[in-house]
């Protein structure tokens, strides 16, 4: 903001201080809410929680099933994140370092996938999950996972990859690096702000998905945290506080991501644009 107007500082702040509110304002106010009782919140939607109600929290984990659901989410997403992130950087790197026949053919075949609706895709993949028995299954649906989050994957670790000079490769070859040395010993490590971009981005979008994961998982013990809050409000549809508990539950670890690798994932996002 240096060298701007105090008007134009002003205006700025006024738009941050504004999207925060929107953005920041509900997520604080269910927070509230999973700390007090469906009465107090009938009484008084907007009142502090005093005294807070921390057993609801206790409550809704051990009553609900959450244990489970929130386990399956962790293994399958988790999985599905680590398996993205090395067919994608493996990608990346092989179509922004090597000029083949055919080589933006499948830069825009990958690129393409991005701009198609995730419904176009239910219905093959459901055949192709029952035919190699994967239906019905976490490993099935942390593949499904995993090739839905590839192109955007690739898309970002590509544009990254592209921009380190190539004077770096040729030294590495001189050093007598093989193709995988130089993949693991120079891109990965120069990468890594891409490459942790990558990761948070499909934590986050996958431990929200619902679609995919409520028509490839029929069995109770199977479902992931969002199904789980599907079948949790329906259990509790009068109790509001403890629904409230419920999506706070859910949040909690994307929050604390952001907290953590918020930063990161922001100079991971701008880095290959200052290059």
């Amino acid at each position: 903001m240096r060298g701007s107007s105090p008007i134009g500082r002003t205006l700025l702040l006024v738009a941050v201080a504004l999207y925060t509110a929107l953005a920041g304002g509900p997520v604080l106010w269910l927070g509230v809410m999973s700390l007090r009782t469906t009465s107090e919140i009938s009484a008084d939607p907007y009142a502090l929680p005093v005294p807070a109600h921390w057993e609801k929290y206790v409550q809704a984990w051990t009553t609900s099933s959450y244990g489970t659901y929130f386990w399956n989410s962790a293994v399958t997403v988790l999985a599905a994140v680590g398996l993205v992130t090395a067919v994608g950087a493996m990608a990346a790197h092989c179509l922004a370092r090597y000029r083949f026949r055919g080589n933006r053919i499948v830069y825009f075949g990958l690129f393409s996938a991005i701009v198609f609706p995730p419904q176009l895709t239910i219905i093959s993949l459901f055949q192709v999950l029952v035919e190699y028995h994967l239906f019905n299954t976490r490993i099935g649906l942390a593949l499904v996972y995993a090739a839905i989050q590839l192109p955007l994957t690739f898309y970002i670790l590509e544009g990254f990859f592209a921009r380190i000079p190539q004077d770096f490769f040729d030294a590495a070859r001189i050093d007598g690096c093989s193709d995988y040395g130089i993949f693991w010993r120079l891109t990965v490590p120069i990468g890594l702000p891409a490459i942790a971009t990558t990761v948070v981005l499909n934590l986050i979008e996958l431990w929200n998905e619902f679609l995919y994961a409520v028509v490839l998982l029929t069995e109770d013990e199977k479902r992931t945290l969002p199904l789980g809050i599907m079948k949790f409000m329906g259990d509790q549809l009068q109790d509001i506080g403890m629904i409230a508990t419920g999506m706070t539950i859910s949040i909690l670890p994307i929050i604390g991501l952001y907290v953590f690798f918020s930063e990161r994932l922001i100079r991971g996002m701008t880095a290959s644009v200052l290059k």
